[in-house]
């Protein structure tokens, strides 16, 4: 079993009403994007299953917040049947605003202190073999967050010594010695997605830089080469093909194992259009591609999103890394 957790920050707060509290107020005034309709490659069984149910009254009764339903995953349905739920720590708002994003966007409350002790109860409560945590951004923090993650990581080796913990990090841009806080707590595997093209990230993703995210996966290798390292990319945005093949040869550059490759779906109509709809035939030949270019794990679906099917994917980049490398130690052991 696998789950992404991130916890909602205390759930006591005071929180005003939904209509006097903007989820994006920074995409309010934009003008209107077409929404187009789905092609038939994309197509999810709707949730309302007993499993789904049974999920869902677990993240209610633990008062999480989850990733799942604030970014609107078309894959709730399938993860909730297997209780697999993306969770988030330090709150549902992030100080970033990205054009492709529906989570709330605004100033953050403070972080709730006791948090990386309730993730790591969750975990074992749940009995997880994998958990995957993630986060807002947190530009208001000194640290980006970065001390908060390392205590939910040695948390949960504390409480769950067999489970493996991947994270999926913000870019921690102008925070010195915040990677390097993170990589102490040696996660199993550290995700940061670069999200589009550098071309892209003007209109996309304006708050980040492209270079920076790729020197990141690049210095947790230097850190400690046993950790896995994982980035995604969403296409549809408008970028060309030559663009995706040149950013899997900078991603190769900093070492990264694990690519993936999902199709952008919009949110609203004030968030990117959707350019185009990639067919499944051209994330082959992406998939195809990247394994060419020597990624240990491609992921190149329509449907494909960073923590799908995490458990298993860990399972298949350990067996990968033994095939090409021979045996390595677990970053946690």
């Amino acid at each position: 079993m696998a789950v992404v957790l991130d916890l909602l920050n205390n759930d006591t707060r005071t929180r005003l009403p939904e209509a006097a509290r903007p989820r994006h107020p920074e995409k309010a005034h934009r003008p209107d994007t077409p929404i187009q309709r789905k092609p038939d490659w994309i197509r999810v069984k709707a949730p309302g299953s007993k499993l789904w149910a049974e999920t869902k009254e677990i993240v209610r009764a633990n008062k999480l917040v989850t990733v799942c339903e604030e970014a609107g995953c078309p894959n709730i349905g399938e993860c909730w049947e297997k209780r697999h739920a993306t969770f988030m720590i330090m709150g549902d708002t992030c100080t970033r605003a990205c054009a492709f994003c529906n989570v709330r966007t605004g100033l953050p409350e403070g972080l709730d202190g006791d948090e990386p002790q309730k993730v790591a109860d969750a975990v074992a409560k749940l009995g997880l073999h994998h958990v995957v945590v993630t986060s807002v951004d947190r530009d208001d923090l000194a640290d980006g967050g970065a001390e908060h993650f390392f205590r939910t990581i040695r948390a949960i080796r504390a409480t769950s010594p067999g489970t493996t913990v991947e994270i999926l990090t913000p870019d921690f841009l102008r925070k010195k010695g915040a990677l390097e806080r993170v990589v102490e707590a040696r996660p199993d595997v550290f995700n940061h997605n670069l999200e589009t093209v550098p071309g892209k990230y003007v209109t996309v993703r304006p708050g980040a830089r492209y270079f920076h995210s790729v020197r990141l996966l690049q210095r947790v290798k230097e850190l400690d080469p046993t950790i896995f390292t994982k980035s995604g990319i969403m296409v549809g945005l408008g970028e060309e093909r030559n663009e995706v093949v040149q950013l899997m040869d900078d991603l190769r550059s900093a070492d990264v194992d694990f690519l993936t490759i999902g199709q952008y779906l919009q949110p609203t109509r004030k968030h990117h259009e959707v350019v185009r709809f990639v067919p499944p035939d051209e994330f082959k030949a992406y998939e195809t591609t990247a394994y060419a270019k020597g990624f240990l794990l491609v992921s190149a679906t329509p449907l494909t999103r960073s923590s799908h099917h995490a458990g298993e994917d860990f399972a298949r980049l350990q067996a990968a890394r033994l095939a090409k490398h021979g045996a390595a130690p677990l970053a946690g052991a």
